[in-house]
């Protein structure tokens, strides 16, 4: 079993390690309601999750539902009865252990901010630059 929670850890859940896809969503409804330039989901049968806590549900369109934590904000969940009727997309990146579910793909590149495509062009620092011991010493 894969345990996860949300910031606060008013709201903690653990799911089989069965997601039928995992995907990396680039679509401005999931940036939105994340403030992320684009999140990990795992869908999973609902039957195989056990939530505990009470997320608050935001009905993000017509059949869409956002579950988050109302104490602290974490976006958690996503139910469409429509699209995925019985199932549950958990954001992966809540995991204790994210690492456990290798992503399998990247979806709606179409709406995708331009500059994550270069990503690798970047400067990259195991930590915040400036802290900690791979920091320019300033003598």
């Amino acid at each position: 079993m894969l345990t996860g929670k949300c910031h606060c850890g008013g709201v903690r859940y653990q799911m089989k390690n069965a997601t039928l896809h995992h995907a990396l969503c680039h679509c401005s409804d999931c940036r939105r309601a994340s403030g992320a330039p684009a999140v990990a989901w795992g869908l999973v049968a609902a039957d195989d999750i056990e939530i505990v806590g009470a997320p608050t549900v935001y009905a993000s369109s017509e059949h869409g539902r956002r579950h988050f934590c109302g104490a602290c904000g974490t976006s958690l969940f996503y139910t469409n009865d429509q699209i995925f009727p019985g199932q549950i997309d958990v954001q992966t990146a809540t995991l204790d252990d994210p690492d456990a579910i290798p992503l399998q793909a990247q979806i709606q590149l179409a709406e995708g901010i331009a500059w994550m495509q270069r990503l690798d062009a970047l400067p990259a620092f195991d930590r915040y630059p400036g802290i900690g011991p791979d920091a320019p010493s300033d003598g």
